[in-house]
């Protein structure tokens, strides 16, 4: 989430978990296990059943980010296994903590090698990350004059590494609130009837991934898109189209195919069409060259 301050991004990210579906029995097990290896389990629980949420500062080390130590621990990749992992103004962390992230955002695994032992922890996890889009972070604020120049934002925009960036699916703006709809009586949707479309769609998936290992749709690899993310005419000519003018890499093709079909599952869908493709594509804005 890019955005100027205050226009909500934590506040965001911290609702997140509200509308996320229950774990199974198994997702609540392995997340059990690392915990417990982590000695982070309260006396006589036997059962982490909440999806964990896990923000560390941005000063956080690589060693606790990932995993270390002299027996190896598991970091906070793999405390969030199964639930968020929220990195608060992402461009401050240090370019070699963010770059541990690449691996495990590929692979849903870390592996942590010492002298002593190596140990792989699982660290399949959702990563929800806010910055600002520039140092004085009103770049594109419509009430608030920005004061960096064209070199400062570039700088600042590339302590996130373009291969990182990549690995993210989803990249949008989150432009400031104005007083008008502060101000307003109206609530928005209750997270409880949120709640109700993402089970309902995760059960989609339970049962279209019932013999393939897998349960979301972030873990299908490349033989479960070509089975699953079939597109009518008109969704692959936009694709086609945007591929060729977005220049998009072969890992962003995928990762829109895959939030379309989440997005069409949210439809109700079996098929992709075509504003299911758009709706993904607009929600790579760092790929179309905006903020």
């Amino acid at each position: 989430m890019i955005g100027p301050p205050g226009s909500g991004k934590t506040m965001l990210a911290k609702r997140l978990p509200s509308i996320l579906p229950p774990m199974t029995f198994d997702e609540a097990l392995e997340t059990t296990n690392i915990h417990s290896v982590a000695g982070l389990l309260s006396p006589g629980q036997s059962l982490l059943a909440v999806r964990p949420h896990r923000a560390p500062h941005h000063t956080v080390s690589d060693v606790a980010l990932i995993g270390g130590g002299q027996f190896p621990r598991p970091g906070e990749v793999s405390l969030a296994h199964h639930g968020i992992l929220f990195l608060d103004e992402l461009s401050e962390f240090k370019r070699n903590v963010l770059e541990v992230l690449r691996q495990p955002l590929e692979s849903g695994v870390v592996t942590v090698s010492r002298a002593i032992a190596t140990v792989s922890y699982p660290a399949q996890l959702v990563l929800v990350a806010a910055m600002n889009p520039c140092p004085c972070g009103f770049y594109g604020d419509s009430r608030h004059q920005c004061t960096c120049t064209s070199g400062m934002i570039t700088r600042y925009r590339s302590k996130v590494s373009g291969p990182l960036m990549d690995r993210i699916d989803i990249h949008i703006d989150v432009p400031a609130v104005p007083y008008k709809e502060l101000s307003k009586d109206y609530t928005g949707e209750k997270s409880e009837s949120i709640r109700d479309r993402v089970v309902q769609a995760r059960n989609h998936q339970l049962q279209r991934f019932m013999h393939d290992k897998i349960f979301a749709n972030g873990q299908m690899k490349t033989r479960h898109i070509k089975k699953y993310c079939i597109l009518t005419v008109d969704a692959q000519n936009l694709l086609d189209t945007a591929m060729q003018r977005l220049g998009l890499s072969a890992r962003a093709y995928s990762r829109i195919l895959k939030v379309s079909r989440t997005i069409a599952d949210l439809d109700s869908s079996d098929s992709i069409n075509g504003k299911h493709i758009a709706e993904a594509i607009q929600y790579r804005t760092l790929d179309r060259g905006q903020t």
